[in-house]
Formats: structure tokens, sequence, C-alpha cells
């Protein structure tokens, strides 16, 4: 007996295109934290240059991971830099920046993240499709401890 899921469901869409978000705005950040990765200056240069460095390369494998899924599930993943940037919600900084105005805006970048993937998960959860959901809590989980990280390096 074959279980139904968003994989065999017709009605993936919804889900699909909330996965394409997620991939959109992970390439946007990953974009983002790899421009403060190159331009941070200052007393923390060494800690957020590594930091950064540390965000950008796990985003770079996460966005792999999501756009196999939307294939996984039938759909096509969105790409190509015009596509990813007019799919976005990210909001783009200038540089250069004060190594805060960097982190404060990274965090706002992963707070955003966290939303789109948390509506990805319950699209998911809705669809009886644990492995996308399963995926998305990991996100969320990242990007929430990213966040935490981002946030402790502010107070002083």
């Amino acid at each position: 007996m074959k279980t139904k899921t968003a994989a065999t469901s017709k009605s993936a869409k919804p889900l699909t295109d909330s996965l394409n978000q997620v991939l959109a705005d992970s390439y946007a950040l990953m974009a983002l934290t790899h421009l403060a990765h190159w331009n941070v200056e200052g007393q923390g240069f060494f800690a957020l240059h590594t930091a950064f460095q540390t965000q950008y390369e796990e985003l770079f494998t996460a966005i792999d991971e999501i756009a196999e899924r939307v294939r996984a599930l039938g759909a096509y993943a969105i790409g190509g830099l015009a596509k990813l940037a007019q799919t976005a919600q990210m909001k783009e900084f200038a540089s250069p920046l004060p190594q805060e105005a960097y982190v404060r805006a990274l965090i706002g970048a992963n707070e955003q993240l966290v939303a789109d993937a948390a509506r990805a998960r319950d699209l998911a959860g809705e669809a009886n499709d644990a492995e996308s959901q399963d995926l998305m809590i990991e996100r969320i989980t990242v990007h929430q401890k990213t966040i935490w990280m981002l946030k402790s390096f502010l107070k002083s």
C-alpha cells in the first residue's frame, strides 16, 4: 500500500513554492553574509570574519539540499541570479558598514529565513511530507542558533 505524501500528490505546488522561497532567501542570505565577511572591519574582525565564513559555507550546502528536495517533489528549483534576486525577500545592505550594523542586518535576514522555513514546515505538515518538514525544522534550528550567536556578539 502506497502512502500518499506531497511527493505523490498533485497538490504539492504550495509546498514547492514555499521551498523555493526558502531557497531564494537562503541564496540571498549567503550572498549578504559573504559580503559582510569580505568587508567587516574593527576590533571584532577576526571573530566575525571567521563566523561569517562558517555561516556562508553552511548556507551553500543547505541551498543544494533545499533545491534537491524541490526536485524530489516533482517541481523545479528556481535559479539564476536575476530570478533568485526577484524572488528573495531579503533586504540588501550597502557596504561598508560598521561591524555592529552587519551583525544587526544579518540577524534580521536570519529571522526572515526562520519565518520562511516555518511556513514551509507547516505546509509540509499539512501535506503529510515528513521529509520536507524535517528539512525545514533543521533549517530553523540552524538559523535560530545563528541568531543567538550574532545577538551574543552585540552584548557588552
